[in-house]
């Protein structure tokens, strides 16, 4: 069995216990407390530890669930559950964990609330950002996953924020030898990426729609080293995905890669 520690929010087990031989993996708490919570940065740094563990985020901003625990400040919705998914994915993690602030306490209109909730803990079952997460599964599970690494370097402007865009890939650290990346942008911008990364002559990209799990094709194109694209005007987020057409991978999210489609 694996065992690891569940942090209070803003840190992570890796604060007090990364180098106990019985934390097999660290777990952070990015927490509730505000908008775009940086849980990339906690990401990245445990990914970067020595020695190595996987990693994770066990308490993202839980949907449904009242920013900083006030329901002046609004609501976490299905876009923030998301953009903590891929920001956390796209930086390292080895999963993600999705959480919904009505479920939990079980709460119904009948019963007093642990924290503020508003919606029956059975409507809330049906919430949008839960099934988004098969989403974002299906996405990662479409191209090779064992050697996927985070790789913010192709991206010209990571923006910052809400804005902030998060990019893996896979291959080897500061070698041009992907065969895919994909980039995650939580609002609608445009985005442009060094596609010198990518070791192949013929490239092949998509629009990855998180909320339905729909690939759009944007064709094929000569790897000029550089590539400038706008998501389609509905969103607000979207997934970028740019392939080696020679590897013949199917379109993002639509079936497993070779390895796993057992």
């Amino acid at each position: 069995q694996l065992m690891t520690y569940h942090p209070y929010g803003r840190h992570s087990s890796s604060c007090w216990l990364h180098n106990e031989p019985w934390l097999d993996m660290n777990t952070l708490q990015s927490g509730h407390d505000r908008r775009a919570n940086e849980n990339y940065a906690m990401v990245s740094h445990d990914y970067a530890l020595s020695p190595i563990k996987p990693c994770l985020d066990s308490e993202p901003r839980y949907e449904d669930h009242p920013i900083n625990w006030l329901p002046g400040n609004g609501w976490f919705d299905d876009l923030e559950v998301r953009q903590a998914a891929y920001w956390a994915l796209f930086a390292g993690a080895c999963g993600h964990t999705y959480g919904c602030h009505d479920i939990w306490q079980f709460w119904t209109p009948q019963r007093q609330a642990i924290s503020a909730a508003r919606t029956d803990w059975r409507t809330a079952l049906d919430l949008p950002g839960a099934f988004d997460m098969r989403h974002a599964k299906a996405l990662l599970l479409s191209r090779p996953y064992a050697d996927r690494i985070p790789d913010q370097s192709f991206l010209i402007d990571p923006g910052e924020g809400t804005n902030h865009v998060q990019a893996t890939r896979d291959g080897t650290p500061d070698q041009a030898d992907a065969s895919y990346i994909m980039a995650y942008l939580p609002m609608l911008r445009g985005i442009e990426v060094d596609t010198r990364v990518i070791a192949a002559e013929r490239l092949c990209a998509w629009w990855y729609d998180p909320r339905e799990g729909v690939a759009l094709p944007l064709g094929e194109s000569i790897n000029t080293g550089r590539l400038a694209l706008r998501p389609p005007g509905s969103g607000p987020d979207w997934v970028l995905v740019v392939d080696d057409v020679s590897r013949g991978y199917p379109p993002p999210g639509s079936s497993p890669w070779k390895e796993y489609a057992r």
